[in-house]
């Protein structure tokens, strides 16, 4: 029942607050609010949340301010970041703060409580942190901010190598990972951070380096790791086919539209879709893409 989940709303606005408040009471959540991150603080010092909804700008500091103390205080509450309009900036510091989503204003409140939904299906009871372990499964980890074993909670994680008894424990998709340097022990730190997030993840390298390798580990780490991963090369589909391809089709819809058919984004409903050489698609193209990315729903 949604009535076990507490929140905390923290927001410098009160009509803003108020809002989300009320969205979130009509859902059935226990909600607290906060207008400042001293104020969030004190609400966190007295009690455990399921999840925290902060916004990035704050009289006494920033919504990222607040992620980084809950990361030192190796809290387990899940963090939703709303940013000002849209800010890749913001996003990408407030996901690497490790938030495990962003909202932009401003908020479509069908979307937050979605977003608010997600990241509460992944929660699990509180439990005390004394010794954070690495996720074993395909599921994510219960604390959604745990570091794996013998990382220090403010050293530099590309310093640090797992002994050989925790690499053991990693997840199969991060064992098949070759190398066990500091930077591809990062590399798997990242896999693990970005895969308790809902938010779209671009990863770079060159042609060779193991992009789809990291996508499928990202898969397979996160909690979509049952549902299908669906990989596409964009350089290898025809230009009049690519709609059709991406978002399907209706019977009759063009000549040889024999039967309905669903595109890429509907096949991987609930997983992963993996777009490879993205850069090669038409500008018209990747601005479709954009939006229904964005949106996170096609037609």
């Amino acid at each position: 029942m949604t009535a076990t989940f507490s929140l905390l709303v923290v927001d410098d606005e009160p009509d803003l607050r108020t809002l989300y408040e009320l969205t979130l009471l009509r859902e059935g959540y226990d909600v607290d609010s906060a207008g400042s991150v001293e104020e969030a603080w004190s609400r966190l010092s007295e009690r455990h949340y399921s999840a925290v909804i902060t916004d990035m700008r704050l009289p006494d500091g920033t919504g990222l301010d607040l992620l980084r103390r809950l990361e030192g205080a190796r809290r387990g509450e899940k963090a939703i970041v709303i940013t000002a309009y849209g800010s890749a900036e913001n996003a990408v510091e407030a996901l690497k703060a490790g938030a495990f989503d962003y909202l932009t204003k401003p908020v479509d409140l069908r979307q937050f409580r979605t977003v608010v939904a997600s990241a509460l299906g992944r929660s699990a009871p509180a439990q005390p942190v004394a010794a954070p372990k690495p996720p074993v499964g395909a599921g994510r980890p219960a604390a959604g901010r745990q570091m794996p074993a013998g990382v220090p909670p403010d050293g530099p994680l590309s310093a640090v190598v797992p002994p050989a008894e925790v690499a053991a424990e990693q997840h199969p998709a991060l064992r098949r990972l070759a190398g066990q340097s500091s930077a591809m022990q990062q590399v798997r730190q990242l896999i693990e951070r970005v895969a308790r997030g809902m938010a779209p993840v671009m990863v770079q390298g060159e042609s060779g380096t193991g992009k789809e390798l990291v996508a499928r580990a990202i898969h397979e780490v996160s909690a979509r790791g049952t549902a299908p991963f669906i990989a596409v090369n964009c350089s290898a589909i025809p230009e009049q086919l690519l709609e059709a391809e991406f978002f399907g089709y209706r019977k009759g819809a063009f000549t040889g539209a024999n039967e309905d058919r669903a595109g890429f984004f509907q096949a991987a409903q609930g997983g992963t879709l993996f777009l490879d050489e993205i850069g090669d698609l038409p500008l018209a193209m990747q601005s479709k893409l954009l939006r229904a990315i964005q949106e996170r729903s096609v037609r």
